[in-house]
């Protein structure tokens, strides 16, 4: 069930696209959803002009092991 303060939406994808996102996902422990989002936000964040220590809230978590 998706978490109440974050927006859903329908997304169409490449099957061979999102099978590697799944393979990413299960080698960092995260879902392809989570793994989603992650790669959003690092993209977010490289395209943004910030470097790679900036602190936003949407900069990239590590995944918790």
């Amino acid at each position: 069930m998706a978490s109440p303060d974050k927006k859903s939406f329908l997304l169409r994808i490449d099957p061979t696209l999102w099978a590697e996102i799944e393979r990413l996902a299960a080698a960092e422990l995260r879902s392809a959803n989570a793994q989603v989002e992650y790669l959003l936000r690092d993209a977010l964040r490289v395209r943004s002009g910030k470097g790679a220590a900036a602190q936003s809230r949407f900069a990239p978590r590590k995944p918790a092991r």
